[in-house]
């Protein structure tokens, strides 16, 4: 019952088999090799156009590196106040940008809104006592499990580019929120005005990948030796290139992001339908955040149930008490209804007291 999060599972079984597969013969190190061609090319074709893309390991280092090609050390990045390129990644952003600074903006649902995003760049008055607006930064799904809309993302992006910015999507659950607005890839992204973006891999069946893709290919002119010195250059690339592959072919990706997205609607339902706990949002991706008593929160994870009480700006508009818990689920490819049906049960089993 370990709903901590969608990268506690372990690697999907064709992307195993890919990789083992990479393991035979000799093959080009570096990212040179016929397996990484192949999903730079794959793609490209799936967002339908010219674009750069470089196989990193880590979603770090996919954003931190992708925000150095837009933020200067001098620059400004907004983001939303939850964002994990401010709140769960140890300064890595500031880092390699040089020492740009992060802005974060705590609009509600854990979604920007160009309003806001416009109040704080007003707010650069003093010339070069401000950092210069570089980027904007948004999270799709969002760290509350929400969905930015494309016509949302096209606000964003043509905020963005009117004030001289550049738009990054950070992009660790990019399938989960992709197969819920049921759109094409290229529509949730360069069409709507997104000039990069964190295409992640690892939480939906990967073992270690994501991709840094660059549909502004200028900003990819010295990608390659950023991504070097920041010590992502895999030898054997290969083994990145046959987990694209594999994740891509056939839209495993996409499958394996439906089901867990289902699952997440299923569990809310289940977990709802028992009266001892309130849901204050929307689930629109694969992750669940009920509202529900101390006491039961710290009986679940007596019972060996894995799930977080969530930090950060929680749900909203409805308060939490003293004696309540904003706790997080996250439902994987991997998760299947016996295990929401087993939460549900400690649920039920429960007469409020411990």
């Amino acid at each position: 019952m370990n709903f901590g999060s969608d990268n506690v599972y372990g690697v999907h079984p064709a992307i195993m088999d890919a990789v083992v597969a990479a393991n035979s013969g000799t093959q080009a190190s570096y990212g040179s090799d016929d397996f990484t061609h192949r999903a730079q090319d794959q793609l490209s074709e799936l967002f339908e156009c010219e674009l750069d893309a470089f196989l990193v390991l880590t979603g770090t280092a996919a954003n931190s590196l992708c925000l150095s090609t837009m933020a200067p050390p001098y620059g400004a990045i907004v983001c939303h106040g939850d964002a994990h390129i401010l709140v769960d990644e140890c300064g890595a952003p500031e880092l390699f940008t040089g020492g740009a600074k992060l802005i974060g903006v705590n609009d509600p649902l854990g979604k920007l809104q160009p309003g806001s995003i416009e109040q704080v760049l007003d707010g650069f008055v003093r010339g070069e006592h401000d950092p210069k607006p570089a980027a904007i930064s948004i999270t799709q799904a969002t760290e509350l499990g929400t969905v930015y809309a494309v016509d949302e993302i096209a606000a964003i992006g043509e905020l963005a580019h009117g004030r001289g910015m550049k738009l990054h999507m950070d992009g660790a659950r990019f399938a989960n929120a992709l197969v819920s607005l049921g759109c094409a890839p290229a529509e949730m992204t360069w069409k709507a005005g997104v000039d990069a973006l964190s295409f992640g891999c690892t939480k939906n069946g990967a073992m270690l990948l994501e991709a840094v893709v660059f549909f502004d290919r200028a900003l990819a002119a010295d990608f390659s030796h950023r991504r070097m010195r920041a010590a992502q250059l895999v030898s054997k690339g290969r083994f990145l290139g046959a987990q694209m592959n594999s994740y891509l072919e056939g839209g495993l990706w996409l499958d394996n992001a439906r089901h867990a997205n289902d699952m997440a609607t299923y569990l809310q339902g289940v977990l709802e339908a028992t009266g001892k706990m309130r849901m204050p949002l929307p689930v629109q991706a694969n992750e669940v955040f009920p509202i529900m008593p101390r006491a039961l929160f710290e009986l679940l994870l007596s019972k060996g149930v894995v799930t977080y009480q969530w930090p950060g700006e929680g749900p909203g508009n409805d308060t939490v008490a003293a004696d309540e818990v904003f706790a997080r689920f996250v439902c994987s490819f991997l998760t299947s209804k016996a295990d929401c049906d087993a939460v549900v049960s400690e649920v039920e089993k429960w007469n409020g007291a411990v």
